[in-house]
């Protein structure tokens, strides 16, 4: 990697912290759109790192992630670059949508294009001004609207550089995900770009311990890259992650009401009821029934079902009680009344 560093023209020294107003195409109400860098240069050389937040619109807990990300006071001591970008998809924030005015996903569209859609020359633009200019990456998700998800990385774990990277984020579920076309994974993978795909909590919402663990997360993948400095161990830090192979959807077999049973983070076992639909003026009900043992990584938090809606998706380990137990710890560790950072907690 160069150590020099040029983003929309502008040279950013070793040394600097700068914000950088990169031109998007303007609305069409002739108001001007920029999409706000955030780069913070090392004195000495190191990896350079991106960390990108809301390439859906509504997926906000990582701009938030970014915000306490940049006041830590340790980078002060930064090895190495680190490029933040807390809301790629400005469009879409502005509208509270997933999407780009075109209606298209930026993360189906990359790389993209000088001279395609919107969603095109965004991605394209994102990819050649910030992405393969750097060495490593994490891209900060959450679910869906009405869908939330546990803390988990989804990464291609095949790969020992970028499994050794998820690890050391620190959280206890891990997921093997394939590359998906279009997606910023998939084209950084083609320049050889190691990446992390960061999910937790749900969209238009802040979820506070899902952005403790997304910060305690972006820290410890620092530290393993050497752009920090290690810090002494804590008990929670030691626990070794469990790698998903497979997960599944558990989908609604009738319309109606549902009244969910479990919760994220819960442990279940084939057959086990996972909740009841009702028709809402009948007497009707529908359990429905787990296919499979596992834990649950994601839910829908909408009790208005339609037949074939994804209602809880289920990651499948060998071990599911010690698992369970891990993330119980987790979830421990990261509660905002057990630590003092300075920030206020969201409720």
């Amino acid at each position: 990697m160069s150590a020099e560093l040029i983003i929309n023209d502008q040279i950013i020294e070793p040394g600097s912290n700068v914000m950088i107003d990169l031109p998007l195409p303007r609305l069409y109400t002739h108001a001007l759109m920029t999409m706000p860098i955030h780069v913070m240069r090392g004195k000495k050389p190191g990896p350079r790192l991106f960390v990108s937040a809301a390439i859906h619109g509504d997926e906000l807990n990582g701009v938030e992630v970014i915000r306490r990300l940049l006041k830590q006071p340790t980078l002060n001591k930064l090895r190495g670059d680190l490029i933040a970008i807390p809301m790629v998809n400005v469009y879409g924030v502005i509208h509270h949508s997933r999407y780009l005015p075109d209606r298209r996903d930026l993360n189906r569209s990359f790389p993209g294009s000088k001279k395609g859609s919107l969603a095109a020359r965004l991605a394209d633009l994102f990819m050649t001004e910030i992405v393969v200019k750097c060495t490593h990456g994490v891209d900060l998700h959450t679910g869906a609207i009405h869908r939330s998800n546990l803390p988990q990385i989804r990464a291609n774990l095949d790969d020992a550089e970028t499994l050794s990277l998820a690890k050391s984020f620190q959280v206890p579920v891990l997921l093997n995900s394939n590359l998906r076309d279009g997606s910023l994974r998939e084209a950084a993978d083609k320049f050889g770009i190691p990446m992390l795909l960061y999910e937790a909590g749900e969209a238009l919402r802040f979820d506070e311990h899902s952005i403790r663990a997304g910060l305690r997360g972006i820290l410890g993948v620092m530290r393993h890259l050497g752009m920090l400095s290690a810090r002494k161990s804590r008990k929670s830090a030691a626990i070794e992650p469990f790698v998903a192979r497979s997960s599944q959807w558990v989908r609604a077999p009738s319309s109606g009401i549902f009244r969910a049973a479990k919760s994220l983070g819960e442990k279940i076992k084939r057959n086990d009821i996972l909740g009841v639909i009702n028709d809402p003026v009948a007497t009707l009900e529908t359990a429905v029934i787990s296919p499979c043992n596992g834990l649950i990584v994601g839910r829908s938090e909408l009790p208005l079902v339609h037949e074939g809606e994804a209602i809880y998706h289920i990651a499948q380990f060998e071990d599911n009680r010690e698992v369970a137990e891990h993330v119980e710890m987790f979830q421990d560790d990261v509660s905002p009344e057990l630590e003092c950072d300075g920030e206020v907690p969201i409720v």
